[in-house]
């Protein structure tokens, strides 16, 4: 089953600024570490952000400086916050995390659906 959902996607103009969100699809599981990438179509899955369960965070270069991954416990919630969007940055965004229940068994490295992002001149 389905594990992760994403939202947030949709058409922008060059310059212009989403907010993607990424949470688990039951509120049984809390995210630990979690992370974004992205996909076109003939390319590789690559790394956009990723997040620590304390924090930490880390970029690919291509987004550094325009892109910010953060978390909100109390909602369950990661997200990415795109700036100065490029039309290069036009792909099909996945959330992957690792889930946690009450319990503490895990799920590792669970990939949503992927939610799109196109960017216009």
């Amino acid at each position: 089953q389905e594990h992760i959902v994403e939202t947030g996607g949709g058409l922008v103009h060059a310059g212009e600024s989403l907010t993607l969100s990424c949470a688990p699809s039951s509120s049984a599981f809390s995210i630990n570490a979690g992370g974004w990438y992205r996909q076109t179509p003939g390319q590789q899955r690559e790394m956009v952000a990723h997040i620590s369960p304390r924090g930490d965070t880390r970029y690919d270069d291509s987004v550094q400086g325009r892109f910010t991954i953060f978390r909100d416990n109390a909602r369950n919630t990661v997200y990415l916050q795109m700036n100065d969007l490029k039309p290069e940055d036009t792909a099909v965004y996945y959330c992957n995390a690792d889930l946690v229940d009450s319990d503490y068994e895990y799920l590792y490295s669970q990939w949503g659906q992927g939610t799109q992002v196109t960017v216009s001149l």
